[in-house]
């Protein structure tokens, strides 16, 4: 559906049934898709945000998919403060898919809050109005007379006050109002403010239902064996020895290989061990980390071009000084906590999804085309998310899922084991880059050329490069923000077999490492001092050299450190959102250590602090997990690394102490959840850069440094 404009009256819906309480929604998603929506909704309709019960319950529908940053509580915080309610009785919900209501659902991008912050907003205050007017009419005065508080409304001559709960089916039949006045944010009480997560007690007592939680009915617990060579096929295979392991019911092929169904897990998993099969392993089957390298650097000199300002060949003939280095960024798993899983239930009338997914409406359309029922016949229930990072939103394990309901006729609940989520691909993309720079007589960069090559993501989901470039490749390369006159930048696809996808903080995860490094290693060619180089060449760029200007201050930059000991810097803008960090590193016996990360961060408009700072932590950790051990290695034309002990993640002992400043100077709305990340990576590098004078062209940085 394509996005249109319309007006506030139209952007909110409403509707009501008897003994349902007032029900209010909004339409999602730039408005895609019908706004109003006509008819009765009933309580168990789960197609509206607001739901006020004659009980005072408080319900806010969300669509938007939770997976430990917050969306809950924050969205829930923006309708809750125009609604005038009590935080204490506010419930949530993960909403059914539904474009009419929220259309194109999907969570990723950094967009939760930035797309919805107003429309809410306007959901909160239309139902406060409509309950107000309900009063109004109730008592036989004016509704300018009344006042929402805290879950009532108040008539403020006589000081009468009624209860939502027993205005909320005369509400219900009230038509919306065509232009809810909005509070003044000085008067907030919930906005800005640290409120606790409404998740937290269910995550704590266990009661939150995860996708591996998951069961209905009649359920058949299933594995999936895939060709080990990414682009391989199943050639033969006998299911005889499966068969036999008690507890097994069915073996089926599906197109991504041979699923093993059994009474659980256990069994399930015997058989697919017991499987005897003969892969062809295509074209890639030799493939190798090397093979891939060279290729890349075949292409280097093919890309398509991404900026082309000035004339570099010119500028650096005439520079002091040139550089030319070859950095490297690996294929990298998204490795989040509860691997892949979904359930899904084929039946002649309709299909039930039961997963943690990122992306509804892509879900609902990958089961309606293999299944060819109507999309109104398909439902997507959300369940909570185990981590997401990118990964939940690919959907080829709600694919699997519905493949072999559809097979076995019977529910299916498809599970991937550590092993199989970590090397079934859709990994953040391997990266290969060729830089030119120079510096003048003053040290400052007058040419700068760089050449990506790295899997494009776009083409892997089936979408189309731009004249040769995929954009989510080259964020924060083509733009670098700073002010070098002569820059050229270029970008080539490999094609490689290997399915890539969006990683936490898609291309800038990669990106502002890479720049950011090549950056230091031009001012140590030209002598200056890192920072004061990066404030300079960023004077169309107020918002960065304010944030970098503010962490290099509160890490005492200017301080001396011991030696073995020093501070890197990096800063970058993406996702709507500006982020400086300065990470003090220290080498110990050839040992990294990162003991402290300062981090400044302009996300604009503020909605909870406390969620602010948990996601540039979160983002730390995942960024320097990463730099520090990362990498997924190809061997005969499959991933090697397979599980945690050979894909480490931080421990809470080499944990930084991480201190965060949040800027609210009324900048626009911001994303949050992936700013936190790109930073981490160069800012550590670069401090180990001043400490030993070697650039880090290559991560991950593992075990470099130890003798």
């Amino acid at each position: 559906m394509s996005g249109h404009e319309v007006s506030r009256r139209t952007f909110i819906q409403v509707s009501g049934g008897a003994g349902a309480g007032l029900v209010l929604g909004i339409s999602l998603a730039g408005c895609r898709g019908p706004a109003i929506v006509t008819g009765s909704l009933d309580q168990e309709v789960l197609n509206a945000w607001i739901r006020i019960g004659t009980d005072e319950s408080v319900t806010f529908l969300i669509s938007e998919s939770e997976m430990g940053q917050g969306i809950h509580t924050a969205l829930s915080m923006l309708l809750a403060e125009e609604l005038e309610v009590d935080w204490s009785r506010i419930r949530t919900e993960h909403s059914l898919t539904d474009r009419t209501l929220y259309g194109r659902q999907s969570t990723g991008g950094s967009t939760s809050i930035r797309t919805n912050h107003e429309r809410l907003r306007i959901a909160g205050a239309a139902a406060r109005e409509m309950l107000i007017a309900a009063a109004a009419a109730r008592w036989g005065v004016q509704a300018s007379e009344c006042r929402a508080d805290d879950g009532q409304v108040v008539h403020t001559a006589s000081g009468r006050s009624l209860s939502y709960g027993s205005l909320a089916e005369e509400a219900a039949l009230l038509p919306a109002p065509d232009d809810p006045p909005l509070k003044d944010p000085a008067v907030y009480r919930l906005v800005g403010r640290r409120m606790p997560r409404l998740d937290s007690p269910e995550k704590i007592d266990g009661s939150a239902v995860f996708g591996l939680d998951m069961s209905v009915p009649g359920m058949l617990t299933a594995l999936v064996a895939r060709p080990p060579a990414f682009g391989g096929s199943v050639g033969n295979f006998d299911a005889s020895a499966a068969l036999a392991v008690p507890g097994v019911r069915q073996v089926v092929e599906i197109p991504t290989g041979i699923v093993v169904a059994a009474d659980g897990f256990w069994a399930a998993r015997q058989g697919r061990d017991a499987l005897t099969v003969e892969w062809d392993s295509g074209e890639f089957g030799d493939a190798s980390d090397s093979s891939i390298r060279e290729l890349c650097q075949k292409l280097a000199d093919k890309g398509a071009v991404v900026t082309d300002k000035g004339d570099v060949a010119k500028a650096a003939a005439g520079a002091k000084t040139r550089i030319d280095a070859e950095y490297d960024a690996p294929f990298l798993a998204h490795a989040t906590m509860e691997p892949m899983n979904c359930v899904a239930h084929v039946r002649a009338d309709g299909c039930d999804i039961w997963t943690g997914t990122q992306a509804q409406t892509s879900a609902q359309d990958i089961a309606a085309d293999i299944t060819g029922l109507p999309l109104e016949q398909v439902r997507v229930h959300t369940l909570m998310l185990g981590g997401g990072f990118g990964r939940r939103s690919r959907n080829d394990f709600v694919a699997e899922a519905v493949h072999a309901s559809k097979a076995l006729g019977a529910p299916v609940k498809i599970v991937y084991t550590r092993e199989d989520d970590m090397r079934a691909g859709s990994f953040r993309p391997v990266a290969y880059n060729r830089f030119s720079g120079a510096v003048d007589e003053s040290g400052n960069p007058v040419a700068w050329e760089h050449r990506i090559v790295s899997p494009s993501i776009i083409r892997s989901i089936g979408g189309q490069l731009q004249n040769g470039v995929d954009p989510t490749s080259t964020e924060n390369a083509g733009d670098l923000g700073y002010a070098i006159p002569n820059i050229h930048v270029t970008y080539a696809d490999p094609e490689l077999p290997v399915s890539v996808h969006f990683w936490r903080s898609v291309s800038n995860s990669q990106n502002i490492y890479l720049t950011e490094c090549f950056l230091d290693e031009l001012a140590a060619a030209g002598g200056r001092d890192p920072l004061e180089l990066r404030l300079s060449l960023l004077g169309a760029h107020p918002r960065r050299a304010r944030a970098l200007r503010l962490a290099a201050e509160k890490a005492g930059w200017s301080e001396r450190r011991a030696d073995g000991r020093a501070l890197g810097c990096a800063v970058a803008e993406c996702f709507g959102s500006v982020v400086a960090q300065v990470a003090e590193v220290e080498l110990v016996n050839g040992e990294v250590r990162v003991p402290r990360v300062v981090c400044a961060i302009d996300c604009g408009t503020i909605v909870n602090p406390d969620t602010i700072e948990a996601q540039v932590e979160s983002g730390i950790v995942y960024g320097l997990s990463a730099a520090l051990y990362g990498q997924i290695s190809i061997e005969n034309g499959g991933a090697v690394e397979g599980n945690f002990d050979r894909y480490p993640i931080l421990r809470m002992r080499d944990m930084p102490e991480v201190e965060t400043h949040i800027i609210a100077e009324g900048d626009p709305v911001g994303g949050i959840g992936e700013v936190g990340l790109p930073c981490i990576a160069p800012a550590v590098c670069n401090a180990l850069f001043a400490i030993t004078g070697e650039p880090i062209r290559r991560l991950p940085i593992g075990d470099r440094f130890k003798t």
